[in-house]
This record gives structure tokens, sequence and C-alpha cells, in this order.
């Protein structure tokens, strides 16, 4: 039980520490008009490093089925809906980690699992 709830943590803060990371080093405010080429790149860079936090889940957890990526998936996607809910300003950062970024933790479990059959 207790492996389980670090390996969610663990994944989550993969993906909240890269998240900072990428609005830290281009200056752009995660609610700010931005332009289609940074939405493209976060929307790639948030796809991969979700994947990654959803691998690393497994990692952690070698339960060896998706129920804890879904639980990840859910809290990714419970805290955008929330500040989408929350904040002003454009939500692309959001509407991004709900519809892209939390299918993409669960794929990146689901890579794990099947790569360790």
């Amino acid at each position: 039980m207790i492996r389980n709830i670090v390996s969610i943590i663990a994944g989550y803060a993969v993906f909240v520490i890269t998240s900072l990371l990428l609005f830290t080093f281009s200056g752009i405010k995660p609610h700010a008009d931005p332009t289609i080429s940074f939405i493209l790149l976060t929307a790639l860079y948030g796809v991969v490093f979700s994947f990654l936090s959803g691998f690393i889940t497994q990692l952690i957890a070698k339960t060896g089925n998706l129920t804890i990526n879904y639980i990840l998936a859910l809290i990714l996607g419970g805290f955008a809906l929330f500040s989408l809910l929350k904040t002003e300003g454009n939500h692309y950062t959001q509407l991004l980690a709900v519809f892209i970024f939390a299918p993409s933790s669960i794929l990146g479990g689901l890579f794990y699992c099947r790569r360790n059959k």
C-alpha cells in the first residue's frame, strides 16, 4: 500500500516538476495567450513526461495492472479540472492535461506492464 502511494506521488512529481521547468525556462506564463507553436511544443513535451510519469509509477509500484495508473490519471485530470474552473486566462494547459496528458500517463503504465510480462 505504501509503495503504491509513493509511486503515485513520484509519478505526479515527475509530471509537475517537468511542467514547472518548461514554463520557468521558456518564460511563458501557463495562462497567458501562447503561440500555436508553443501549444504544440507544450503538447509534445507534456505527452512525453506524462507517459514517463505513468511508467515511473508502474516501475515503483510493480502492481502488474493499470489501477495505479488510473488513479494517477484521475489526479492529473482532477487537478487540471480544478485549475480550469478556478483560474482565469487561457486554459490550453488544463485542457491538454485532461484530454491528452492524463491518458498518456495510463499508456506509460501499459507500456511498462507489457514490457515486463
